[in-house]
């Protein structure tokens, strides 16, 4: 007599599993998110076995022996840094991004560079030859990185126990699948199942799990949202395709800043990693050209210079277009109202297009009056020297205000050769005294750096 086959449906959006076809998700408020999923669970038959004998007992906090954690580098400079100082031992994190974008290269060079550690690359997606082809083009060949292609959880938890690495590399948690669990690769239970296995391993045998994930056409994780709540630091890799940089962010770390930041190269030989990003996001140009200003930012512990680039033109169809790219739109609506209600700017009638060069994305509001100053010498069509740079923030009622760790920025800039630096007056605090090599414009009002610019 045949089983019965058990089926459930799932929420394709956050995860939340019901007996029965919803149209609406109670947990997320999704419409038609939930599909039919076959699942068998089988006691006994998982691929990965706790080996704590008796499970976890309850331990007064100040019993808990306090340690300093030990973080291992991974070999990149740029990597660790996002990581929040290295990899931490036992830890399990999630990487994604576009296809093409560079993952599997980023993890395969970060497997072949490690150093005094045996690593486990498990691919689902390649076969052996493709990665030593890989291997061969990254120009790394002798190391400890053990590869193997295999999707089956019971398998490779087989050859963990033999091998007993000292990292491991998923790639990619949508190939696995587990014995307990009969639907197919890369549904919502294979995918948390799988997952939760590799979570117990690297919990109890303290052994770093790399996984690395497809995002859905709207940018986000495929896969159930209890997947990121799982793991203990998702890393986003992005960059566009038609250029060669790409930016490694950590939407979630808990063992470090979720605002740093990492910047690579793709070249034919691998991902390089890039030390002074403020170079090459500054454009190189040989004449000076209106709309065009510096800024200085800060990510993570890092000072950037960026470029912005503003564009204002008489709105050709009556009504004014605004576009923003890498700067968050309201606000540059904002800031816009400020110029017009404040200062007497009359945009409102006009066409302005904003871009942060490099591709990167800046929610620093110290970039405000870098973008307004671009908006102006635009409009005026009068260019701003190429060694000017800006680091305020703009209040609504047009006064320029303070920034934090404005020393890191105005040394930045100084490094790069600028000459000059427009801050907020309530800034100077401290920095009289000292000597940047850069001339600083305290300035308090619009009209005023207006005045400073243009004349």
């Amino acid at each position: 007599m045949c089983a019965k086959v058990k089926t459930t449906f799932f929420c394709s959006n956050c995860g939340a599993q019901s007996a029965k076809w919803i149209g609406r998700c109670p947990s997320c408020g999704e419409w038609n998110t939930y599909h039919e999923e076959v699942l068998q669970k089988e006691t006994g038959n998982k691929s990965y076995v706790s080996k704590r004998e008796g499970g976890s007992r309850p331990k007064l906090i100040h019993e808990i022996e306090a340690s300093q954690e030990k973080r291992r580098s991974s070999g990149s400079n740029e990597l660790d840094r996002v990581l929040g100082g290295g990899i931490v031992p036992g830890a399990i994190m999630l990487i994604g991004g576009e296809p093409g974008i560079g993952k599997s290269t980023l993890m395969l060079q970060i497997a072949l560079q490690i150093k005094n550690t045996r690593v486990l690359y498990i691919s689902g997606e390649e076969s052996e030859l493709q990665l030593r082809m890989r291997a061969t083009r990254l120009g790394m060949n002798h190391s400890e990185c053990y590869i193997l292609t295999e999707t089956d959880t019971a398998v490779i938890f087989k050859q963990i126990e033999e091998l007993d690495p000292g990292m491991v590399v998923i790639d990619s948690i949508q190939t696995l699948t587990t014995p307990s669990i009969e639907s197919s690769a890369g549904s919502i239970s294979q995918i948390r199942e799988t997952a939760a296995e590799f979570q117990r391993y690297a919990k109890e045998s303290a052994v770093p799990v790399f996984l690395i994930g497809h995002i859905t056409k709207d940018g986000s994780l495929a896969g159930p949202k209890i997947l990121e709540h799982m793991v203990d630091t998702v890393l986003q890799f992005e960059g566009d395709h038609n250029h060669v940089y790409r930016i490694l962010r950590a939407a979630k770390n808990r063992f470090g800043s979720t605002s740093e930041l990492g910047i690579f190269e793709m070249r034919g030989n691998g991902l390089r990693e890039v030390a002074n990003p403020s170079e090459i996001l500054l454009s190189q140009r040989d004449e000076e050209v209106s709309g065009v200003t510096i800024s200085a930012t800060i990510e993570g512990q890092r000072p950037i210079l960026i470029e912005a680039q503003a564009l204002v033109s008489s709105a050709a169809y009556g009504t004014p277009q605004r576009s923003s790219n890498g700067f968050d739109f309201k606000r540059l609506n904002m800031l816009l109202a400020v110029l017009e209600k404040r200062n007497g700017f009359r945009i409102s009638a006009k066409d302005v297009f904003l871009n942060i060069t490099g591709g990167i994305k800046v929610d620093d509001p110290a970039i405000d009056l870098g973008v307004i100053c671009a908006v102006l010498s635009s409009n005026e069509d009068i260019p701003i020297s190429e060694k000017a740079c800006f680091a305020a923030e703009v209040g609504l009622t047009g006064e320029i205000r303070p920034v934090t760790r404005i020393e890191q920025r105005i040394t930045e800039a100084a490094k790069l050769g600028f000459e000059q630096i427009f801050v907020s007056k309530y800034n100077m605090k401290g920095l009289e005294k000292k000597d940047f090599g850069i001339k600083i414009h305290p300035v308090s009002r619009i009209d005023q750096v207006f005045r400073l610019l243009f004349g």
